[in-house]
């Protein structure tokens, strides 16, 4: 009889062994792009006297998570490059030429993470890939949880934000904007629908 428990509990143990490494599964979340819960936003200085805003209407993507492991996260997105929006049709035909993203022949703009690590439960630093005009970089920036939980259609949902700036010249636009608007500085918001 103690060498059967004895033999069970060593099974059990075993089992455990095995299962618990893989029992913290990150979840899949969909960005929430039909809901508009999403944003890429973007802004440079103008002759370094004020502020150009502006947006990306078209985008798609997803992220990993799991609260339990955050650093076992991973972000994939991709930007529709001509759906540039600065609220001026004029300004937006030229910053989609030639001069500065070519849209007709790099019409996506991507990030693929390689690396999360967070230093608690809302803020972390994301290590990843991303491709502007043909050229890919690796790029660095924090960020932050906004939250997660369950939404009143049945749903869950998490939400980040993060913000990065772009020296125009590493992704190969070197249209001279004066020297207060050598880079770009974007900013992410993505809430996430639970797949």
């Amino acid at each position: 009889m103690k060498k059967q428990i004895l033999a069970a509990a060593i099974t059990a143990s075993s089992l455990f062994a095995v299962v618990a490494p893989n029992a913290a599964q990150a979840a899949d979340y969909k960005v929430d792009t039909a809901g508009a819960h999403a944003s890429v936003q973007f802004k440079i200085k103008h002759l370094g006297y004020s502020w150009l805003l502006g947006r990306f209407n078209t985008f798609d993507g997803g992220f990993s998570y799991d609260a339990k492991a955050p650093n076992t996260s991973q972000i994939n997105f991709v930007i529709d490059t001509a759906s540039l929006d600065s609220n001026h049709a004029e300004r937006d035909k030229h910053l989609k030429s030639e001069d500065f993203l070519d849209v007709k022949k790099f019409p996506k703009a991507m990030f693929k993470s390689q690396s999360i690590k967070f230093s608690d439960d809302e803020n972390g630093i994301v290590t990843g890939a991303f491709t502007l005009k043909g050229v890919t970089k690796t790029i660095t920036f924090p960020i932050t949880k906004i939250g997660e939980g369950s939404d009143p259609w049945g749903g869950y949902r998490a939400g980040f934000s993060g913000e990065t700036s772009l020296k125009l010249t590493d992704y190969g636009i070197t249209t001279n904007l004066g020297p207060a608007s050598t880079y770009v500085d974007m900013t992410l918001n993505i809430e996430g629908v639970r797949q």
